[in-house]
């Protein structure tokens, strides 16, 4: 939920496009042109969804700007090559790109069934990476009179530190404080994708600037 509903304030505030053609990512690479069952879901999720009746596999290809992760292995390739991904009956094959920071939430069935008190930050090296965590209270249209938070999170790969941002804004039952637990995903260190309980370093939040060494 934190990855989509940041996606959806996006689209308000910087007519984002969340379902992107490759081209529109990586351009300049000839081999995507062509590809048109693939796509960029947001800046972290490559999807590859299976169009073959009974298909266990497909042909992947990897744009060649960056390396890519399986996203449910964590295991690292390098770009411009393709794969053949497999694709079990309940389950699409999902790649993200080096750099890449993807917010995980708890399981929620609508967006203000729960508070977000622990959000799983995943981050995959390779890359300078950034990404604007948007909430609101999700239930009406007081984020148009400006009630909703931003916090801004940037990675270094260089040096290998997380900064998680002020927050900016407020809005009714916000909460004032919550956890981070940060996931790092990298080349030699692949790391399986854990919705539930991942084991990352965990850090407290107050709406205060931090800076974390992964």
């Amino acid at each position: 939920m934190p990855y989509i509903y940041s996606m959806d304030g996006w689209v308000h505030f910087k007519d984002y496009t969340m379902m992107r053609a490759l081209v529109m990512d990586f351009n300049g690479d000839s081999k995507i042109y062509d590809i048109k069952d693939q796509w960029m879901f947001g800046p972290s999720l490559m999807a590859c969804p299976v169009s073959q009746y009974k298909a266990r596999e497909r042909s992947v290809y990897l744009p060649e700007k960056c390396g890519w992760y399986d996203l449910y292995t964590g295991k690292y390739y390098m770009g411009g090559q393709t794969l053949n991904a497999h694709a079990p009956y309940d389950r699409i094959p999902v790649y993200v790109p080096e750099g890449a920071i993807l917010p995980v939430g708890p399981k929620m069935q609508w967006c203000d069934e729960k508070k977000a008190e622990m959000i799983n930050i995943y981050v995959y090296e390779g890359a300078d990476g950034e990404f604007m965590l948007y909430e609101d209270e999700g239930t009406n249209y007081n984020y148009e009179k400006g009630k909703y938070s931003t916090i801004n999170i940037e990675y270094n790969d260089k040096d290998k530190i997380l900064i998680i941002g002020d927050r900016h804004g407020e809005f009714d039952g916000m909460l004032g404080s919550r956890r981070f637990n940060i996931v790092f995903v990298g080349k030699n260190a692949p790391r399986m994708l854990d919705i539930d309980t991942p084991v990352g370093k965990t850090v407290s939040y107050k709406g205060k600037r931090l800076k974390i060494r992964l």
